[in-house]
C-alpha cells in the first residue's frame, strides 16, 4: 500500500491563492494541485498519466498530466479558470 501524502489545509489555502494570484504557474506542485482540486469537490479518474477531474455543475472538464512533478503552466491557468469562471472555493 502506498502512502499518499496530504497538503495542511492552510497550504492548500495558500496554493488556492498563489494560482488565483497568477504567481507562477510553471511553479504549482502536480500532487498538491491535485489535492487541492478535490477538496475544491472535483472527482478524480486516472487513465495513464492523464488526472481527469470532473465536478458536478461544473461544465468544463480538466485533463492535467504532471511534468517533472509539477502542473504545466498552461493547464494551471486552466484550472484558474475553471475556478474563477465556476466560483468555487475550497469546500464547496
Amino acid at each position: 500500500m502506498d502512502l499518499v501524502y496530504v497538503e495542511p489545509m492552510a497550504k492548500l489555502d495558500k496554493l488556492l491563492e498563489h494560482i488565483l494570484m497568477r504567481r507562477g504557474d510553471a511553479n504549482v506542485q502536480f500532487e498538491a494541485l491535485c489535492q487541492l482540486l478535490k477538496k475544491i469537490g472535483f472527482e478524480e479518474r486516472i487513465r495513464g498519466d492523464h488526472h481527469i477531474f470532473t465536478m458536478p455543475g461544473v461544465e468544463e472538464i480538466l485533463n492535467l498530466q504532471p511534468k517533472n512533478g509539477k502542473g504545466k503552466p498552461y493547464q494551471v491557468n486552466q484550472v484558474r479558470n475553471v475556478i474563477l469562471h465556476n466560483r468555487l472555493t475550497i469546500g464547496g
